[in-house]
């Protein structure tokens, strides 16, 4: 990564943006054909799981090479330039955390781990409840786990990135914060504890 002040190396950070994050960007790519596809994912047990069909695109670009990229973001606030007492335009940015797998990709043919996965994936993305768990014994659930496909992105490289002020003087990225509650909304609220999480 080139700018190296922006580099989070918090397990716990990274855990807390992937289940903020309902999807992400597999890429692929094939005789230097580059392929991407937003996925529905859940990172469980250090490994990137999502599902699908057994065919198409992005299948048949798997098995021709396995090796694959998962980029996740999560914007954080947009940062005017009128933040900073100006009419210059050059201090406007936006504040965000970015994930990028780096990996092969694997057709996960285990029912346990497969059950496994997809229900992590249910907990994330419907955290209240209101369904059956996922289960290969329960019959409602066994036409579902014959076809569908569970695939396993297990990473030999993680880069993550957070944008966050670190790079501000004391006296702007206060100057900042203070911006940032007067506009109050939930997103700013979110960047100013990721803000402050490198005090």
């Amino acid at each position: 990564m080139r700018r190296l002040e922006f580099v989070c190396e918090d397990k716990a950070l990274l855990g807390e943006i992937l289940q903020m994050c309902e999807y992400g960007t597999l890429s692929l790519s094939v005789n230097h054909l580059p392929y991407g596809v937003p996925l529905n994912f859940v990172w469980y047990k250090e490994n990137l799981y999502y599902h699908g069909a057994g065919e198409g695109r992005k299948i048949e670009m798997m098995h021709a090479n396995a090796n694959a990229s998962f980029s996740v973001v999560k914007p954080l606030s947009l940062i005017p330039s009128y933040f900073s007492h100006t009419r210059f335009a050059c201090p406007a940015s936006q504040f965000f955390a970015s994930i990028i797998f780096e990996g092969k990709l694997i057709n996960v043919t285990c029912m346990d781990e497969k059950v496994e996965a997809l229900n992590a994936l249910m907990q994330k993305l419907q955290p209240e409840g209101g369904y059956d768990v996922i289960d290969a014994n329960n019959a409602m659930y066994q036409k579902m786990l014959s076809t569908v496909s569970v695939y396993k992105l297990a990473p030999s490289s993680i880069s993550f990135k957070l944008k966050a002020g670190q790079n501000l003087s004391e006296e702007r990225k206060k100057m900042v914060i203070e911006k940032l509650l007067e506009r109050g909304t939930p997103l700013d609220v979110l960047t100013i504890k990721m803000m402050n999480s490198f005090s």
